[in-house]
């Protein structure tokens, strides 16, 4: 099947309110896909009073919806991210559609091309190219630019997402839940988005939401309040199921070959997590074939030696791979990695994309274990890319020269950096950039560079003697 930046039309059976007969799942090897930790909350303090987020943004998020399936003869474009977040928050907005009364030849998926997003002119082109009149953007991030190309004023845009912003996109309806702690998935946002709208969705979907939060969020995320008590849930499809079935919808997006469009397809053909493992599947041994090839990929590129920041609080590993491994490495590492003062991995790829380095960041698990505050990704980013010369780059000609990097323009390094970098969440963040400004971004960071803050001695200490010589280690000389 081509790379994943065509148009794709999907048709689906329908959408059974029970599930009968479901067979068991076979225990296969499990990708740690979850950057973030487990969201500390109360389990005695009473829901907050805006949580996912405001009522006021469900309500028109719902009207968006009604629409979407109520006005005869328009089309409506779903782009779910290529994780199982977006991947199952998409297929809960797909459900929620269909159910509506929404025409299925109406309803239409697109799947961004390898690494790229909604913003990319490329993108904007291929998505005007629906010609639909809604569309739903899902866990794809937010970014103050228009989803489509400028002049399309008659498309309306409903964005679906939780990671950090404070820009939206002009006109668009936005529901995000990135201020409302502890953030909800964008799968959970969707279930709860849907659930009022049609009495069939908390059945059919609750497997879903839960697929979609262990897939950012990890297997020992614990679901307390405000989060929904989805213990029925776990109890009905069981947790190894689930957690086995987010592994394989996970696979195909970080294969070399970005094979996203099988993930969507086994997703949208299943009616539980069972149905993703079964060996009956159709779609099941390309999701195995794509996990094998991540895991062996995984396992070759685990082993670069770290380099750490000048502070202490950043270690950077380089890898070089057509596969997007550089999340589950960085994740591997953060939670095995020890030091003082660290506090962020970073796992850069400069084989991922052309003239790019694709780079994923995570908090050490040794930093939350200390009393001060969790670090935030996003914010230690931008320091260090804001850091006035002489920490730049470009303040060195000297390292220019031996680094056969082009003298930067008058930019900051910020600036050049662009609208790609420290992107996500505070616990699980990282970029696109070009390779220069990487390098000056290192340099920035001081990568490799050891401060020692003890003075140095400039002579020995007069009076010492050596005692441990060669000869009183071997006994000394023999006496006559």
């Amino acid at each position: 099947m081509p790379a994943q930046s065509s148009n794709v039309e999907l048709k689906r059976k329908a959408i059974p309110v029970e599930n009968q007969g479901l067979p068991s799942a076979k225990r296969a090897r499990k990708i740690v896909d979850s950057g973030e930790d487990s969201i500390p909350d109360d389990p005695n303090e009473s829901n907050p009073p805006e949580w996912p987020t405001s009522p006021t943004a469900l309500n028109t998020a719902r009207s968006f919806l009604k629409r979407c399936a109520s006005e005869s003869g328009t089309k409506t474009l779903i782009i779910p991210d290529k994780d199982a977040d977006g991947l199952c928050g998409g297929s809960i907005i797909y459900r929620t559609l269909l159910l509506l009364g929404h025409p299925p030849e109406l309803l239409k998926v697109h799947v961004l091309a390898k690494g790229s997003n909604v913003h990319e002119v490329s993108e904007r082109q291929a998505i005007a190219m629906y010609e639909t009149k809604f569309i739903v953007v899902v866990d794809q991030g937010s970014r103050g630019q228009p989803v489509l190309l400028d002049g399309d004023d008659d498309t309306e845009v409903l964005i679906i997402d939780h990671h950090l912003s404070d820009e939206f996109p002009p006109r668009a309806t936005v529901l995000s839940a990135c201020h409302h702690e502890p953030v909800a998935t964008s799968a959970l946002l969707s279930y709860i988005l849907c659930s009022p709208l049609h009495e069939a969705i908390t059945s059919s979907c609750d497997w879903l939401a839960c697929m979609g939060t262990i897939g950012d969020l990890g297997t020992s995320f614990k679901w307390e309040r405000p989060f929904p008590d989805m213990k029925e849930c776990f109890k009905k499809y069981t947790k190894k199921a689930m957690s086995e079935a987010v592994s394989l919808i996970n696979a195909p997006r970080r294969t070399a070959k970005y094979d996203v469009i099988s993930a969507w397809t086994a997703l949208d053909a299943a009616s539980c997590p069972q149905d993703v493992l079964s060996s009956k599947s159709p779609h099941v041994q390309r999701l195995l074939d794509a996990r094998h090839q991540v895991n062996l990929e995984v396992e070759r590129c685990s082993h670069s030696a770290p380099q750490f920041s000048s502070d202490g609080k950043v270690t950077l590993l380089r890898i070089t791979s057509k596969a997007q491994v550089h999340p589950v490495v960085a994740t591997r590492w953060a939670g095995s990695l020890k030091s003082k003062a660290l506090e962020v991995v970073m796992v850069a790829n400069d084989g991922y994309l052309p003239g790019k380095v694709n780079f994923s960041c995570r908090v050490a698990r040794c930093a939350h274990a200390r009393p001060t505050p969790t670090p935030n990704i996003i914010d230690l980013l931008r320091f260090y890319a804001e850091r006035p010369l002489p920490f730049a780059l470009a303040s060195s000609p000297s390292t220019l020269e031996t680094s056969n990097l082009k003298e930067p323009s008058r930019k900051t390094l910020r600036e050049r950096l662009g609208d790609n970098f420290a992107r996500g969440h505070k616990q699980a963040s990282g970029g696109i950039v070009d390779t220069q400004e990487f390098e000056e971004l290192c340099q920035a960071m001081e990568i490799g560079v050891k401060k020692d803050d003890a003075p140095r001695s400039s002579s020995k200490k007069k009076g010492m003697v050596q005692k441990n010589t060669l000869d009183r280690y071997f006994g000394g000389p023999s006496k006559a």
